[in-house]
């Protein structure tokens, strides 16, 4: 294959994500909209949105896939004792758009960000639809980390993080870790590898397996709910 495939504006349906290219990795279709129902079809089907404001939509399902299984979470001897000092709290889902915005400010090593303002808009909508959800880390009254990532099934898909204070966004993670396993979810998408996820745990399969395991759990009924403004004054385990 050495073209991507252009969606058809009044189709919601994916090309099988294996026809993905392999250069670069993953890129698989581009076109269509933000709407909800593409969305949703997006993360049902294993394929994610990620392009800049110059360019049309792009469609994603690199190979291999980075994960995490939550039982394989990984906790360094300096984010346990960060954890320790207890000098923060967590929620979720109190400030989703809040976090967003955050999360799509440009990075020191950056101006760029890959986080358009459609992109907000529309994952404001499925967090209104109660697929996506935020985590956030508060200290002294002050945002100062957070994350955020689409629950389907036992799935979650982790989108983005932010910390404006040291391993702000790992206290996140491992709030959101903890919770998910405690809920029995399966699998966690990182979608590609970085230095930051791998230091947590995370690590890579191939894309087929990734696939199996989405297929699987996908539509798997939890028996949970996500409720707003949950908070963590203190954390018990070390």
């Amino acid at each position: 294959m050495s073209s991507i495939y252009w969606l058809e504006p009044d189709s919601i349906d994916f090309p099988p994500a294996d026809l993905a290219l392999r250069d670069p990795n993953g890129l698989l279709a581009a076109g269509g909209d933000l709407s909800l129902p593409r969305l949703v079809s997006a993360y049902q089907n294993g394929i994610f949105p990620w392009f800049d404001d110059d360019q049309p939509i792009l469609w994603w399902s690199p190979d291999p896939r980075c994960v995490l299984f939550p039982d394989q979470l990984y906790l360094s001897k300096s984010l346990r004792k960060a954890l320790r000092k207890q000098d923060y709290s967590v929620t979720f889902d109190r400030a989703f758009e809040t976090v967003i915005t955050s999360c799509s400010a440009p990075r020191a090593s950056t101006s760029e960000t890959w986080i358009t303002e459609d992109m907000k808009q529309a994952y404001a909508e499925l967090h209104h639809a109660g697929f996506a959800h935020s985590v956030e880390v508060w200290r002294n009254g002050e945002l100062v980390g957070g994350l955020y990532g689409i629950a389907m099934g036992r799935m979650f898909f982790g989108e983005s993080m932010f910390s404006k204070q040291r391993d702000a966004s790992k206290i996140a993670f491992v709030y959101l870790v903890e919770q998910l396993r405690t809920w029995g979810y399966y699998l966690i998408d990182c979608q590609v590898h970085s230095d930051h996820l791998a230091s947590l745990g995370a690590g890579e399969i191939p894309r087929s397996e990734f696939l199996k395991i989405l297929n699987r759990e996908i539509n798997t009924d939890v028996q949970h709910t996500w409720h707003m403004n949950w908070c963590y004054q203190k954390r018990e385990s070390s």
